[in-house]
This record gives structure tokens, sequence and C-alpha cells, in this order.
């Protein structure tokens, strides 16, 4: 009878051992606003792929897409809280500090190649190091990608036809002052919101990577598709500083060695959306134009000229981004 109930004794404590075991694994979130089938949703995806490789036992990356933890500022947010691990802001770092507002300039990176010597000789001193004064740290630089304008009122050739248009964008200063200087009329919104507000007809167009556009099923939506190239936004794996310190340093160096690893397929994905979805959205009879993107160019100038005097060391930021490219 001792001999049972002993055995049944060591039964339960291994089970409760395994459980407490069980519990004890970290489970890490990654929150984005990515839809299914964006450029958002496979780079995060790619990620977790490879930081669950690493991690086995000890920890877990999950993903959350679709805003369904929040939007990017509620993201933010739970990364100071410590309810989420890790989200992957785009425009919005413009916000967060004022050193981002350089990819806001319109026309500032040239290509991926020129993003990752901007990356390689100011990530660490100018990005990050911003990054981290407000309380975040970015593990590696992903891609939100070229912008483009899609509306229903008018093909956009050049930025006087831009001239009334009620055009969505990211709640980022720099994009509302740049379309205000084009003549649009910018409205912030969240991206999941802008399919119903085009739908409805509460705004007339928005800009985006063909990646989101087709995501977002904007193309049931919109008529015209001006390929304008406007700006390129990167995109960020952020994580709180602190809570990431808080890590135990094994899967802190898994982490930011999966990040990194991430980002080459990251952009070799974002290389092939650009040509398949471009042609997709052809295929979904919305009318696509070429813009002059010189004349976009000669108006953004003004917009340069504002970074450079009211940020602090602008236009030497500026200069430094604009000198890395090939």
């Amino acid at each position: 009878m001792k001999r049972t109930i002993t055995t049944v004794l060591l039964g339960a404590a291994l089970s409760l051992s395994a459980g407490q075991a069980s519990a004890e694994k970290l489970i890490l979130k990654f929150g984005h606003v990515g839809n299914p089938g964006s450029l958002f949703e496979a780079s995060v995806d790619e990620f977790v792929k490879n930081a669950n490789a690493r991690l086995g036992d000890r920890a877990e990356v999950q993903a959350f897409g679709s805003s369904q933890l929040g939007k990017d500022k509620e993201l933010l947010q739970k990364l100071k809280l410590g309810q989420i691990t890790f989200a992957l802001p785009s425009s919005i770092m413009s916000s967060v500090a004022d050193e981002f507002g350089v990819f806001e300039m319109p026309y500032i990176v040239q290509s991926r190649e020129h993003m990752k010597a901007i990356q390689a000789e100011m990530g660490d001193s100018v990005f990050n190091a911003a990054a981290e004064k407000k309380g975040y740290k970015i593990l590696s630089y992903f891609e939100n990608g070229f912008r483009h304008i899609t509306n229903n009122t008018r093909p956009v050739f050049v930025p006087e036809d831009l001239k009334g248009i009620k055009l969505r964008t990211p709640n980022g200063e720099w994009r509302v002052k740049m379309f205000q200087l084009y003549g649009a009329n910018p409205t912030p919104m969240a991206l999941s919101e802008v399919f119903t507000a085009l739908k409805t007809g509460v705004i007339d167009g928005q800009e985006n990577p063909y990646a989101q556009i087709w995501s977002s099923k904007f193309q049931e939506v919109q008529q015209y598709l001006s390929i304008t190239g406007h700006v390129y936004t990167p995109a960020y794996v952020l994580t709180s500083s602190k809570g990431f310190a808080k890590l135990p340093e094994d899967i802190q160096s898994d982490l930011i060695a999966a990040a990194a690893e991430s980002q080459e397929a990251v952009y070799t994905m974002a290389a092939q959306l650009e040509t398949d979805l471009l042609q997709k959205l052809k295929d979904a009879s919305v009318e696509v134009n070429e813009a002059d993107k010189e004349a976009f160019i000669a108006a953004s100038k003004p917009i340069y000229d504002e970074f450079a005097s009211s940020v602090d060391g602008g236009a030497q930021l500026i200069a430094n981004v604009q000198s890395l490219a090939k």
C-alpha cells in the first residue's frame, strides 16, 4: 500500500514538475498590422521561423497580425508596458524620434542597397541610439517599401494632380506636410480603417507599397494607381530596451541573430513582390500610370529645407543619408 501511495505521489510530482517546466517556457508575442498575404506578414513569419529554430524549448515567438493586438500606436505602448515583445512599426517611428523623419523625405532612399549602407553606417550610432532614448531597441531593419498613390479622382502625373484629393496617410507629421505641399488634403488614418473609408468615399485615395495595396485589397475600391515611389519606408523589428534586457542573455543573442539573418530573405521577397504585384494590380483593371518623378523631386525642396532647419542636426542627417547612395 505504501509503495502504491509513493508511486502515485512520485507520478504527481513529476507531472507537476513537467507542468511547471512547460509554464516557464517564454512566450514572446510579435504584434503587427500586416494583413494576410502582406510583406509584413511574410517578414514576421520569416523571423518567427528563424527565431524558434534557434530558441528550441527555451522560448517561442508567436505572431499576431492584422492589428489583432492593436494598431501601431497601441503596439508601441504595449511594448513599453511589457504586454508584447516585438512590433514592426514603419512610418510611425518619425513620431517617436525626430531622426526617423529623414526617411520621410521624398526620394531620399534610392534602393535597398542604399538602405543597407544607411543601416551599416548609421543604424547603431543614429537610429538605434535615438530609439534607445525613447525606451526602444531595433533588432533589424525590414521593409515596408517604395510607396505609390492610388485614388478614385484622376491619374496623378505631377504634384498639381493631387490638388484637392483627400488622401489617407500614416500618422506622421512629415508625410502630412509633404502631401500638403503637393496640394492634396492628407488625412492620417490607421491602415485597418482605410478600405472602408475608400469604399464609402470618406477619402479619395491612399499611398502605400504594392504589397500593402494588394493585401489590403485596395484594388477593389480604387480606380487609379500612379507609380510615384515618393518615399521608401523601412520597417523596424522593435522591442522594448528594458524588456529585452530582462531576457536571458542566450535568448537575446538568438533573437538578435534571427532578426539579422531574416533581413536578406525579407529584401528578396520584397523585390519579387514589386514585380509580381504590379502585374496583379494591372490585371485587376486598375489604371496604372508612371508619374513624373522629376516634377515631384523639384516640388519637394521646401520639405527638405524645413526638416533641415527645424530638426536638430537635420541638415547633416540628410547629407549623411544622401552621401551613402551609390
